[in-house]
């Protein structure tokens, strides 16, 4: 039931690097094939391209663990997680020592005073102890595999818990041992039940308690196979059990629940690998609000990130990203369950024509495709529903013939259907005994289809035998309680296959060495300052992004020589390494078509620089360009990805629209136009009231030149906004008016 894996297409994002006078990188192999020298491949930024997936099968399958801190005593903390402990090690077939300087026995087991008088090397230790740094560096000696430290009173605390949380990571590191935690709890030693079958739910929480939902889909017969409560992730974070559990087949997805990213650049790995194996990573990710936040940070010690940044990184390399737990616990089940779709159709069948109305409307609002039947197939729907009722999809029944041997020839009939990949069955309201006949034939529909069938079963009681045991007790159908939650799981659902049919790893294309631009670009660089707009268009020129015919003079004189050989007519604009808005302050001048004109826009231009007292490198005398669309296209420095770049609605009213969309690198031609596609004002670029379509293709070329500027920059280049790039008409290219870049 798991999807396949994928194909992947290419994109001609190395034929415009190579247009730019850059080499494009060797490949980086897949996974199974990387050898050393790919595992330590840095790109042009100094970032990885490769990371190992971490080893932890004898994390969550040990052969021994020892539990250091193990009581029996009545009324102790510990007691109770000794007893756990031991009851799982159990059913793992684990050998577990107990570890105590002052007990001989505990709960009937030899326990040994320290960790060196283990009987033999262990696999996992188990730290019920207030302050694990001193006994990570004894585990180290006894070269201990895993260890898990529940200690809390790190990095969740402040600044001194910080300090400490850093002090007991760097011991790790030192000693070969991998940890979890601190300030993590119990779950991976849960009890998962083993008489599930099909593709399982790997969980990985960083606040145990937000995983409960997932876990307890058990009881509704959904397998699964893992559950990592990484803590504070002092060493083993959310990245390294992402990319652990997309290489283990019984994996049918992975669900996560994230309060902050540890390293921004392995959790990209992560996902690269999780969508190149064709896994889904569904994940709740808190930090929206500056209040969650705020509220992250107090409780793991983690930045969680500009949320913009994360959104847009995430949609990147694939991962879903939801709200609420609910759809956390839905999305994922279906899409650990579900084959992959033969089509992208939905088609919406019930009972009620209201039903079937208002969920049509909430599905196609959210994206999802309602395609009209042929007419051929409503002809053939008729021969058991009556002709008065609709059929072209949502398809209304009208009730009766669920009751009787027509229903289940409807059903079939809908998904013989070559353009259907779905079936949605909103069922409002049980109504015995037509509910229990229609629960049934879609169970027994769904034995024999690959495509998918779903069902929301709205009864707010749930204790109905049609609900209960006829379509919870099917693997094959998947089950909703809400009209929401199954539209956001459909929604998810097609969208990962479609993405990872596409998907090529853009770590792939990633440039590994630096570029001619870059030498020349870096001449140009001065730390700690903000360059002149004169300064910042030749950084642009040095990378090959077009820009106005201009001249930089210092006189009068010098600017009419200067609109002579630019043509007419021309833009005059301050030049200095302090300004960023020149138009708020007036030092722009447009449209100036005679010499007296540039004579007067000179004196003005630097009367009112001596007024503002903002120093200048001299007035710029440029090419004016007119006719097309304003954008923006710009460089920030994220706290966690590190260079993002943004394209967005240009001009000056930039700040006000709030138009933009966001990628972090490396990222191809086919993910610089899906930039465009999200922006709101998309339709500009295509054409508006008469004006002419922009050139687009002139735009990604744009996007991908910063990009690469971004990544060879990236440790010099704090800010950069070209802002407008007018856009021309398509087959004229595009052009940067004005440019902002400010130096780290």
């Amino acid at each position: 039931m798991l999807g396949s894996t994928h194909g992947t297409l290419t994109t001609d994002f190395r034929a415009r690097v190579e247009a730019c006078g850059e080499s494009p990188r060797t490949a980086v192999h897949s996974t199974a094939a990387a050898s050393a020298e790919d595992t330590v491949a840095l790109d042009v930024s100094g970032r990885p391209l490769h990371a190992d997936a971490p080893d932890l099968d004898r994390f969550f399958r040990p052969e021994s663990v020892a539990v250091i801190g193990a009581s029996d005593a009545d009324g102790r903390p510990n007691t109770g997680i000794t007893r756990q402990l031991i009851a799982w090690a159990e059913r793992v077939g684990a050998r577990i020592h107990p570890v105590h300087p002052t007990r001989t026995s505990v709960f009937g087991l030899p326990c040994h005073a320290s960790v060196a008088d283990l009987p033999e090397q262990v696999d996992l230790a188990v730290l019920l102890v207030a302050d694990p740094l001193p006994v990570v560096e004894q585990l180290a000696e006894a070269k201990v595999k895993f260890a898990v430290a529940f200690a809390s009173g790190f990095a969740e605390t402040g600044n001194e818990g910080a300090a400490a949380q850093a002090r007991l990571g760097a011991a790790v590191r030192r000693s070969g041992l991998r940890l979890l935690g601190p300030n993590t709890n119990l779950n991976a030693f849960e009890a998962f039940r083993e008489d599930l079958d099909g593709p399982a739910i790997a969980l990985i929480t960083q606040s145990g308690h937000q995983g409960r939902p997932v876990y307890t889909l058990q009881e509704l017969g959904i397998r699964l196979s893992h559950w990592a409560p990484t803590g504070n992730e002092a060493d083993l974070e959310t990245s390294d059990f992402i990319s652990y559990f997309a290489e283990q087949p019984e994996v049918g997805a992975i669900a996560c629940y994230v309060e902050g990213l540890k390293d921004g650049r392995q959790f990209l790995l992560a996902a690269d690998r999780a969508a190149r194996n064709g896994v889904p990573v569904v994940a709740v990710k808190v930090g929206r609000t500056e209040t969650g936040a705020r509220m992250a940070a107090s409780h793991t010690g983690k930045l969680t990130g500009a949320d913009t940044v994360v959104d847009a990184a995430m949609r990147q390399f694939g991962v879903i990203r939801v709200d609420g737990l609910d759809e956390l616990q839905d999305t994922a089940a279906l899409l650990a369950r579900a084959r992959k779709p033969l089509a992208d159709g939905v088609v919406v069948y019930s009972i009620s024509g209201g039903t079937g109305a208002h969920f049509s409307d909430l599905a196609t609002e959210a994206g999802l495709s309602i395609p009209a039947l042929s007419r051929a197939k409503q002809d053939e729907l008729h021969q058991w529903i009556p002709e008065y009722l609709g059929v072209s999809n949502p398809v209304d029944n009208g009730g009766h013939p669920v009751g009787d041997w027509r229903g289940r020839k409807i059903i079939d009939a809908i998904l013989a259907d070559p353009s259907v990949g779905v079936l949605i069955c909103p069922i409002t309201g049980p109504f015995p005994p037509m509910s229990d006949k229609l629960a049934q034939d879609l169970v027994d529909a769904a034995e024999q289809t690959d495509k998918l069938i779903c069902v929301i079963w709205g009864s707010p009681v749930g204790t109905e035998e049609a609900y209960r045991t006829t379509l919870l007790g099917s693997s094959r159908v998947a089950t909703f309680r809400t009209f929401g939650n199954c539209i956001t799981a459909v929604r998810a659902y097609l969208g990962h296959h479609r993405f990872t049919a596409a998907y090529r790893s853009p770590f792939e294309d990633a440039p590994r060495t630096l570029s001619p631009s870059f030498r020349k670009a870096q001449a140009l660089m001065r730390p700690g300052q903000q360059l002149s707009e004169h300064s910042a268009k030749q950084l642009l020129r040095a990378y090959g992004i077009r820009v106005p015919r201009e001249q930089l003079v210092t006189s009068a004189a010098a600017a009419v020589r200067a609109a002579g050989l630019v043509g007419y007519p021309v833009v005059m604009k301050a030049s200095g390494p302090q300004l960023a808005h020149k138009t708020e302050l007036g030092l722009v001048k447009i449209g100036l078509t005679s010499a007296s004109q540039i004579r007067d826009a000179y004196r003005e231009l630097t009367d009112i620089a001596r007024y503002e007292d903002v120093p200048l490198d001299g007035i710029l005398v440029c090419q004016m360009v007119e006719r097309g669309v304003e954008m923006v296209v710009g460089v920030t420095q994220d706290d966690l990805f590190g260079p993002t770049v943004t394209v967005g609605l240009g001009g000056v009213l930039v700040e006000v629209l709030h138009d933009a969309a966001v990628r972090v690198p490396p990222f191809g031609e086919d993910q610089a136009r899906a930039m465009l596609t999200e922006l709101r004002g998309h339709a500009l670029l295509e054409g508006v009231r008469g004006a002419p379509p922009a050139d687009v293709d002139a735009l990604v070329e744009v996007i991908l030149r910063v990009q690469r500027m971004a990544m060879e920059l990236g440790g010099e280049l704090s800010e950069l906004d070209i802002n407008p790039l007018m856009v021309l008409p398509r087959g004229q290219g595009a052009v940067a008016l004005d440019a902002l870049a400010i130096c780290r």
